[in-house]
């Protein structure tokens, strides 16, 4: 995913390579964000890759594991700062921003308006990425979020989420 420079410490988004690392790494997530956003409704343009994720411990060394192999570091604070994000550290912390050689990744606990991660889980859409299977939050969780952050593209991409919610009941209505 293309996106321009606007004075960000963001390095081009490359998606799919983001997303192959994390399933290969056995990482159990879920795409919120305007990533999901993209997958669920209408293409827009997004700087980094929000993920919410299983907090069980193998799970966070799996994800610290992956995390480590990218390379990543902390966005936003000076370079020197000491930082290895493993399982140790993701289990103190409830956000991170972080930035990797292929993209901004954001990793949510429980972002506002989700319903916490077991139901956003279980509620989410299975998404084929180029051949990668992810889980991407639902329509509704993600109107949800969306309505609990606020910010004006939450609020444009509740418009398109809201649309696309509609045609798929609509869809469902016809086939039933």
């Amino acid at each position: 995913m293309n996106v321009p420079e606007r004075g960000w410490d963001y390095p081009e988004l490359h998606l799919r390579v983001l997303l192959r690392r994390l399933t290969e790494g056995g990482v159990d997530f879920v795409v919120i964000g305007g990533v999901a956003v993209i997958f669920q409704a209408s293409p827009r343009l997004t700087k980094d890759l929000d993920i919410s994720y299983d907090l069980a411990q193998e799970n966070l060394d799996r994800l610290g594991a992956v995390l480590v192999d990218l390379g990543a570091k902390l966005r936003a604070v000076e370079k020197d700062l000491p930082f290895v994000p493993d399982g140790r550290t993701l289990r103190q912390t409830e956000i991170l921003t972080l930035t990797t050689p292929d993209g901004g990744i954001d990793l949510l606990v429980k972002p506002d308006g989700s319903p916490g991660y077991a139901a956003l889980r279980r509620r989410a859409s299975h998404i084929d990425v180029e051949g990668i299977m992810v889980r991407v939050a639902s329509i509704d969780d993600l109107i949800a979020m969306k309505r609990a952050a606020g910010r004006p593209q939450d609020l444009v991409d509740i418009e398109s989420l809201e649309i696309a919610r509609r045609r798929t009941r609509s869809r469902r209505g016809a086939s039933g």
